[in-house]
Order: C-alpha cells, then sequence, then structure tokens
C-alpha cells in the first residue's frame, strides 16, 4: 500500500518567539503565526487531501484549519499528535531550566530523547503514541492516499524514528521550522523522506 503524508509544524506562537516550552500547554497561533498558516494553504492549494488530521492543541488545529480552507475535508483532531509533554519546564525558557537544574548545560535544549522533566513524557514515550497515530492512518487510507497532519517540533522528530528508524532519523539532523511542510512516502512497510522542513515565504500579518 503506497501513502504520502504531508506534515506540519504548526505556525508561530508567542511562545515560539520567546523560546519557552510548550508542550501540552495550549498557547495559540500570534499573529505571525496565523500569517505563516495562511501561506502555507496558499503553498499547498494544488495538495488533494483524502484525510486530515491535527493534533488536539490549537497552534496545531488553527494552523490545519487555515491551511485546509474552503476545501471539504473533515479536520479530525487527535491528542496522539500533541507535543511532547514537558511538565514543569512548561512556560520557561532553556536559560531559566538550565538555572534550576545546571547539569543540564550539557545538553541541548532540542534533544529531548537525552531527557524528562518531572511531570513530563519521554522520547519514548512519544514515539509509542505517534506510532499508534500512524498505523491507525495507514488502517484508514486509501492506496495512494494523501493525507495531512498538522502537528508539533517533537511529535516530528518521532515520526521520523518510527519510519525511517533511528539511525536513518538522526541522520538527517534537522530541527523542525514553526510553519515548516515535511513529505513522507510509504510503500508497504518502507518509507522515504520526499521533503524536508520546507518553510514557507516570508508572510505578513493580517
Amino acid at each position: 500500500m503506497q501513502l504520502e503524508l504531508v506534515v506540519l509544524r504548526h505556525g508561530r506562537t508567542e511562545w515560539n518567539a520567546g523560546g519557552r516550552f510548550q508542550g501540552h500547554t495550549d498557547v495559540p497561533l500570534d499573529a505571525t503565526g496565523r500569517a505563516q498558516a495562511r501561506a502555507l494553504g496558499l503553498l499547498l492549494a494544488g495538495d488533494r487531501f483524502e484525510a486530515a488530521y491535527a493534533s488536539d492543541l490549537a497552534r496545531a488545529r488553527e494552523t490545519a484549519q487555515l491551511v485546509l480552507g474552503g476545501r471539504d475535508t473533515v479536520l479530525e483532531l487527535d491528542a496522539r499528535w500533541r507535543e511532547m509533554r514537558f511538565g514543569v519546564w512548561e512556560g520557561l525558557t532553556w536559560t531559566e531550566i538550565v538555572a534550576r537544574d545546571p547539569a543540564l548545560a550539557e545538553r541541548s535544549a532540542t534533544a529531548p530523547k537525552f531527557y524528562t522533566p518531572d511531570g513530563g513524557e519521554s522520547f519514548d514515550q512519544c514515539c509509542a503514541r505517534v506510532a499508534a497515530a500512524l498505523a491507525a492512518i495507514r488502517a484508514r487510507a486509501s492506496d495512494g492516499a494523501r493525507v495531512l497532519v498538522a502537528t508539533h517540533a517533537g511529535p516530528l522528530h518521532a515520526l521520523l524514528r518510527v519510519a525511517l528508524g533511528e539511525s536513518e532519523a538522526a541522520a538527517l539532523t534537522v530541527r523542525f521550522s514553526p510553519a515548516s511542510i515535511t513529505r513522507l512516502a510509504f510503500d508497504g512497510d518502507a518509507a522515504r523522506v520526499i521533503e524536508l522542513n520546507r518553510t514557507v515565504p516570508a508572510a505578513t500579518p493580517a
């Protein structure tokens, strides 16, 4: 069975702009993020989607809604596509987090597989729920379908690991930008990246 997955990272939020960990905190898009989502919609205007899914957090949901625009594709919300849960870190910057726990100074803010915050989840746990969400999409999709998913950076990294394997995913060394597009093609159990972290042209808030 063949499937194309068009996966979006949501547009910018005020917390993205401030470098704050969002996790499950329901932070909406800011004006720039909404403009980015509308620009994504223009970029994907020629794509037909058999189905569309989004994290139930506002920033991903609104991104998907703005991208779909007037299409008759029904958007389904699935909490399995939520960002990683960062527990006590949510709302903090990496500088603030390291000030609380200096041992983290040797780590990167963008390397979640190396840490699990108090009250948060591990990268392995995120990978497990993303694997389940992907399996559900594949079980429902028609052969040759193109499906839209609007999600977050953590689940995007998890998806690469689930689809490609850990070593191939790690070799990509990608840092997903807000309002970016990643395309994956599945042919049976094999997956390949068609497009990785493509960003939209500069967008001006309305």
